[in-house]
C-alpha cells in the first residue's frame, strides 16, 4: 500500500541546506496515492529567513526537477569560473 506524503528528509538524510542569508532549503519528494494515478513530486521548500519572513516552495515533476539542477549546476559554473561562459559544454537536451 502506497502512503501519500511528504518524506521528513531525503533519502541521503541530509538536513536542509541554510544560506549565508539564513534560507532554509529543503529538497524533498511528495507522493500523491491516488488509486487510479499514483503521482510523485519533487518538492523544493525556501524556508524563512532567521528574521521571520515567510517561505516559497514549489512542486516540480521529475522533467522539471531534472531541468532545474541542469540550470543550477550551469550558474554554479559559471560563478565558478568568473568569464561569464560555461566551463564545459552544455547537456542540453539531457
Amino acid at each position: 500500500m502506497n502512503r501519500s506524503g511528504q518524506e521528513p528528509l531525503p533519502p541521503s538524510g541530509e538536513a536542509p541546506l541554510v544560506t549565508t542569508c539564513g534560507r532554509q532549503v529543503a529538497v524533498k519528494r511528495l507522493r500523491l496515492a491516488i488509486p487510479e494515478r499514483p503521482i510523485t513530486r519533487v518538492t523544493l521548500d525556501v524556508g524563512p529567513v532567521v528574521r521571520g519572513e515567510p517561505g516559497l516552495w514549489a512542486s516540480l515533476t521529475v522533467a522539471e526537477a531534472r531541468d532545474l539542477a541542469r540550470r543550477l549546476l550551469a550558474q554554479a559554473a559559471l560563478a565558478d569560473t568568473g568569464t561569464g561562459t560555461p566551463a564545459e559544454p552544455s547537456a542540453a537536451g539531457h
